[in-house]
């Protein structure tokens, strides 16, 4: 199986009318909407942080040298991502399954990209900048969870930052628990 992420994905003969450049992608859906575009930041703001203060969940994107993506959820109490200064984001590595498939990234390409949640909240706060895995004590002595310091925290420096629309959570009710039934996702329906 070839694993280069860097190469087009391989046509399919089940799909005739395949998207292949950047104008014909905008000929169908248009222009970037200017509103949110002008909103991006190169620093985190005041909502920024707030936002990021606020957030139990983060999602962490990262690729290999290869062009393999990889998305880590990490999860905590909120506040658990510490805001550094207007540019700088702290994430604990806290134990679990130690496959560090994020940090192996990172060291071979730095780019990353975070998603962060809050419960109730239709926006999401993306963050993209440049990681470098760090023991700074003093650092991680201040995300001491349960009386234990995490061995690891991954430093981001942000490059850009915006709140993105929320027309994705209220479509999905992501937030709205009785709209979801409580089987709607078995080992069984995955399987089907």
């Amino acid at each position: 199986m070839d694993t280069d992420a860097r190469k087009a994905a391989t046509a399919d003969a089940r799909f005739r009318d395949v998207i292949t450049s950047e104008s014909e992608l905008r000929k169908h859906v248009g222009p970037a909407n200017r509103w949110f575009t002008s909103r991006i930041l190169h620093k985190l703001d005041r909502r920024c942080r707030s936002f990021v203060a606020a957030s139990p969940f983060v999602v962490i994107g990262s690729t290999n040298q290869l062009g393999m993506v990889d998305l880590s959820p990490k999860g905590d109490h909120p506040g658990f991502v510490r805001s550094l200064d207007d540019a700088t984001l702290a994430i604990p590595d806290r134990r679990g399954n130690r496959r560090v498939d994020t940090f192996h990234n990172v060291l071979q390409k730095p780019g990353v990209g975070l998603i962060f949640f809050v419960p109730g909240q239709r926006e999401t706060l993306r963050v993209a900048g440049r990681a470098l895995i760090v023991r700074d004590q003093d650092i991680r002595s201040t995300m001491m969870d349960k009386g234990r310091m995490p061995d690891l925290a991954m430093i981001v420096a942000v490059e850009r930052a915006f709140f993105h629309c929320g027309k994705c959570i209220t479509r999905s009710n992501l937030w709205e628990y009785e709209a979801h039934p409580e089987q709607a996702w078995s080992d069984d329906a995955a399987v089907s």
